[in-house]
């Protein structure tokens, strides 16, 4: 049985290993996150090849006696060399890969979670800075979904009144929506409930299955990305028990 596997990947981290290597942690869409070794200093060129947010073919040696993989070829087919150049693209791309990492690669469909995250990251090699964090959201609110947790936010889960006009409220506790005579009150002001707008909420239905390259055609007020930010960091910190860090800048 050949020790040496291919992968369609792309790498989500990249830290020091030992004195002069590095180890690469990759989203693949055979096994979903496989860690491998680089091997080789700074002037390494497959070194150079994994560096984060590159995406393409990689041959992993493993080696079952010493338990580790080697990552021994990478025919990279993406750079995204552009996230690189505006802060506000590193820093959603940093928040795409830690939530990626964060939920184990989406636990099953990892072809449909690598497609996603590329999809992503390709979106926000060229965005502006407004686009970024826009991108950021969407990619979050996709991949609630993606998990299985993505809550229902059209209409009251109670009464069933969709609110065209005015606000519903969204419960952490419960994970659902919930209308102004309906929403659970809690005397906890964290806990309290997250008013959802129309605005907010027209904005997720219509991007909920759109291509991460078309979302620059629609277009969102302040108002209304705050509200949908804090859905659904409120949604994603639920499901991990925590709230990364990457997903405030």
């Amino acid at each position: 049985m050949s020790r040496t596997a291919v992968y369609s990947a792309i790498v989500l981290r990249s830290r020091p290993s030992g004195e002069s290597n590095i180890e690469v942690t990759l989203l693949t869409a055979e096994e979903g996150i496989v860690k491998a070794t680089v091997f080789g200093g700074p002037k390494s060129k497959l070194r150079a090849y994994a560096a984060p947010y590159n995406s393409g073919q990689v041959w992993i040696y493993r080696d079952p006696s010493k338990d580790y993989g080697k990552l021994s070829d990478f025919d990279v087919h993406s750079w995204r060399a552009g996230l690189r150049e505006l802060y506000e693209r590193t820093m959603a791309a940093g928040g795409v890969a830690e939530t990626i990492l964060c939920t184990h690669g989406g636990g099953g469909d990892w072809g449909s979670a690598l497609k996603l995250a590329t999809d992503t990251l390709d979106a926000l090699e060229n965005a502006n800075e407004e686009l970024c964090p826009r991108l950021l959201v969407h990619f979050l609110w996709r991949w609630a979904y993606f998990l299985g947790i993505q809550p229902h936010i059209e209409n009251c889960a109670v009464c069933r009144d969709r609110a065209d006009s005015s606000p519903l409220l969204f419960s952490a506790n419960e994970g659902s929506v919930f209308c102004a005579s309906c929403a659970p009150h809690s005397e906890n002001q964290a806990l309290s409930p997250l008013q959802l707008n129309p605005g907010c909420r027209r904005w997720l239905a219509a991007t909920g299955t759109l291509e991460p390259s078309l979302l620059h055609r629609y277009s969102m007020d302040n108002k209304s990305f705050n509200e949908a930010k804090s859905l659904v960091t409120a949604v994603m910190t639920g499901a991990l028990g925590k709230k990364l860090a990457s997903w405030d800048w």
